[in-house]
Parts: C-alpha cells; structure tokens; sequence
C-alpha cells in the first residue's frame, strides 16, 4: 500500500524534544507547519469562502506579488556596490 501523494508533506516530520522541553518542540513543530502552508490552508477552510471574496483574494495576492518583486528588484538595485555612477538618471 502506497503513500498518497496528499500526504507526501507529513513524510520524515519528526521533532526531537530534548530535556523534556515541549515548549521548544512545539516552536519548532509550528515552524514546520507555517512555512508548510498550513495554517493557511486552515483560516481558508475554515468558513466557506463567497466566490467573489476568493476571486477578490486571489487578485489581490497577485498584485501583492507584484508589487513585492518589483520592490524586490528596485532595492537589488540600489543596494549594488562599485556601481560606475551612482547617481543614474542625475545630472
């Protein structure tokens, strides 16, 4: 019997709790399941989602992704070191 390709993510999840310290194991558990996702996936399923509040969700995430890398890139560009001149676009 195979391993179902939903459950592949739980696969190898396991935290060592030294000293009997659940608190730490628990950060470390919560760490784990955040930048899994899934707690995001929890608060979306939690109450049922109106089709426009998901198409209005799911556009403004795009145009928060956007927006990020363009950021992202502008401040790349600032924060390069030996640039020739500085100061493009100053006379």
């Amino acid at each position: 019997m195979g391993i179902g390709h939903k459950h592949v993510q739980f696969v190898g999840r396991t935290v060592l709790v030294r000293n009997n310290n659940i608190e730490e194991g628990m950060r470390v558990v919560n760490r784990i399941m955040g930048r899994e996702g899934l707690f995001e996936q929890y608060r979306l399923t939690r109450y049922y989602e109106k089709p426009f509040q998901t198409r209005r969700r799911i556009n403004f995430e795009k145009a928060k992704a956007i927006y990020n890398e363009d950021m992202n890139r502008k401040i790349q560009f600032v924060m390069r070191k030996n640039r020739l001149n500085p100061w493009i676009g100053c006379a």
